[in-house]
């Protein structure tokens, strides 16, 4: 998975280009999709500094083996990132964590 399809499943799922984040909870990774999104004219980041980082976060997918799960979640799920509450997805990284989460 690239940046760029990363951003057109974005795209496809909500119609906008929202920030993901990457965050550490214990042992875990949540996934969390952002209410911001780049169409907003008060997003922080450019376009190039957009698309640089949701290459690094489809990267991270791709080494974790997530991202089929990234996939079919954003397929299942019903939720919409609003002000204040994202959609997150959990990524367990097994007996991995430590390498990963150092």
């Amino acid at each position: 998975m690239s940046g760029e399809e990363l951003r057109q499943l974005l795209l496809q799922k909500w119609g906008y280009s929202y920030d993901i984040q990457l965050r550490r909870v214990g042992a875990k990774v949540q996934l969390q999709v952002m209410w911001r999104y780049v169409e907003q004219l008060s997003f922080p980041l450019s376009e190039s500094e957009y698309v640089q980082h949701l290459q690094s976060v489809a990267q991270h997918l791709c080494d974790w083996g997530a991202d089929i799960k990234f996939r079919q979640f954003l397929q299942e799920t019903k939720a919409r990132p609003r002000l204040g509450k994202p959609v997150v997805m959990v990524i367990d990284l097994g007996s991995r964590s430590s390498e990963w989460l150092l």
